[in-house]
């Protein structure tokens, strides 16, 4: 029971914060400090209806002990998907002391398999079974494990199957993790880097298939996407890919960049809405020429 009313009041303070659109003063952000609107700039506009929010608290570095929210996740009661999941990312914090976290594959979804279920989600939402489980599909993380390398606690909570995606291993091992490490570089160039990803679920014409049946059925995205929110002292600057799992003709990580604008209107997701509604409107509205010139691609 604590932990249902813990999930619930967390739950519900992050849609206290998440009230988009309004002109709140920025203030200006730091490791481990998610009390303040600026901490919550990686959150997009909630879907609503069905869907509930997640947050995972845990320690966000063993060095220091620093703690505070690790990830979010917008989960879909009744699609059983996450539609995204969304966190930051420090040049500081995201140092790498720890091993990425492995263990039995068994399909189990038990605290001590190598996808556990998420017990901060609500008994009744949890999956009983794996979907996965001999689909042929990678479980495909959408916060990544090598994003949360500074934590033990922190890497094991990225394995959660609520943190999970269907991906094909060639897309997953591929352009997916070349855009991953596109995004960890970028990292180091800012103060905090606010990201937002997950796969489309809400267009029924871009789902490939489904895995499993019942309360274990899942979508199968064809296309993913990723926001990114880069802030440097006062300054912000955004970008986003978008790409289909099923078919990439290029390597290219820059082949699949698109400005905020567009990947809002492909994804129906309003991001980064909780910025001053200048700074939204100038950092999501630029030419793609533009925002190709403002970012550095290794590839």
């Amino acid at each position: 029971m604590k932990k249902q009313l813990s999930f619930l009041f967390v739950c519900l303070a992050a849609m206290t914060f998440i009230a988009c659109g309004g002109d709140d003063d920025y203030t200006p952000d730091k490791p481990g400090d998610n009390s303040i609107p600026s901490a919550i700039l990686q959150f997009p506009a909630l879907k609503g209806g069905s869907s509930i929010v997640v947050n995972h608290v845990a320690t966000l570095n063993d060095r220091n002990g620093a703690t505070g929210v690790n990830y979010s996740v917008e989960w879909d009661t009744q699609l059983n998907s996450q539609r995204w999941s969304c966190y930051k990312m420090y040049n500081t914090v995201n140092a790498n002391n720890v091993t990425r976290y492995s263990a039995s594959n068994d399909g189990s979804l038990s605290s001590s398999c190598q996808y556990p279920n998420d017990f901060d989600l609500p008994e009744q939402y949890r999956l009983t079974a794996d979907p996965y489980s001999r689909s042929g599909y990678d479980h495909g993380h959408i916060c990544p494990s090598a994003d949360r390398l500074c934590s033990t606690q922190a890497n094991y909570q990225t394995f959660y199957i609520t943190n999970m995606q269907p991906q094909n291993n060639d897309f997953n091992a591929g352009i997916w993790a070349d855009l991953e490490t596109q995004v960890r570089v970028w990292a180091n160039k800012f103060d905090t880097l606010y990201v937002c990803k997950g796969g489309v679920i809400d267009n029924p014409n871009a789902i490939i298939k489904y895995l499993g049946s019942g309360r274990n059925k899942i979508p199968v995205p064809k296309y993913f996407f990723m926001a990114v929110l880069g802030r440097k002292g006062n300054d912000f600057k955004a970008t986003g890919f978008y790409i289909a799992q099923d078919s990439h003709s290029s390597n290219s990580n820059k082949a699949y960049a698109v400005t905020i604008a567009d990947l809002q209107t492909k994804t129906g997701i309003d991001f980064f809405c909780n910025l001053p509604d200048n700074i939204e409107s100038e950092v999501e509205n630029i030419s793609r020429t533009r925002m190709l010139t403002e970012w550095t691609y290794t590839k």
